[in-house]
């Protein structure tokens, strides 16, 4: 592959929704020089500029699959100091603990401090009176969270409250308050972003929610942590 251009890697593990997370990419990157690869391959994982860790399923799937792939150990070393964004379970994975899975879950990848928790909205109703459903699946508003004094560099030109879409039954729960950089209200707030130094990644799925994610995607390529 050449990598003298500014390359963006798809981390494909076998697990991410992968053909609409890089076309969304793909599209982001027009006219910005950027190259987007898919690949199963650690070293264009190791040689690229910047990575996308998408994830789908369950995420004991997930995690089972990055190690077996081969790729866990790029990815991590991808995440020490290259630009990184996660997606949905990529986000999930993280943290350093999911309740997914037998006997109590499974460890992430210990990124960033704290949990992922499974909705428990059993009997409880949404303010139309319907009953929350899990997994929650379709549009909810997400509420950027100032750090510094500031939302996060990859929000940017993104109003406040917009709308963006989610497929999930398990939310992730930062240690630290610091590290969540957007927030959604389903039968309580959680954190549908979360960020740490050069790492960013969104519960929701940017590539499924128009204008806005697009605009994710596109300030992620722009971004200089």
């Amino acid at each position: 592959m050449n990598m003298e251009a500014k390359t963006v890697a798809v981390v494909d593990y076998g697990m991410g929704n992968l053909r609409s997370v890089s076309q969304a990419v793909q599209a982001a990157a027009e006219g910005s020089g950027w190259t987007v690869v898919v690949t199963q391959r650690p070293e264009d994982v190791r040689a690229a500029q910047r990575i996308v860790l998408p994830g789908q399923g369950a995420m004991p799937d997930c995690m089972r699959e990055l190690r077996e792939s081969g790729l866990q150990e790029s990815v991590l070393e991808a995440a020490a100091s290259k630009p990184m964004f996660g997606v949905c379970v990529g986000m999930q994975m993280l943290l350093d603990h999911s309740a997914e899975g037998p006997n109590g879950g499974i460890p992430g990848l210990g990124l960033i401090p704290g949990d992922v928790l499974k909705f428990d909205l059993a009997g409880r109703t949404q303010p139309d009176g319907s009953r929350f459903k899990v997994p929650q699946m379709g549009w909810n508003q997400v509420r950027q969270m100032h750090h510094a004094g500031a939302v996060h560099p990859v929000w940017a030109g993104v109003p406040d409250n917009s709308y963006f879409y989610f497929v999930h039954s398990f939310y992730a729960v930062p240690q630290n308050a610091a590290h969540c950089a957007g927030q959604a209200d389903y039968g309580g707030w959680f954190a549908a972003a979360v960020a740490r130094d050069n790492i960013f990644a969104t519960q929701f799925h940017p590539e499924k929610s128009a204008e806005h994610g697009l605009a994710l995607y596109r300030n992620f390529l722009h971004w200089n942590p």
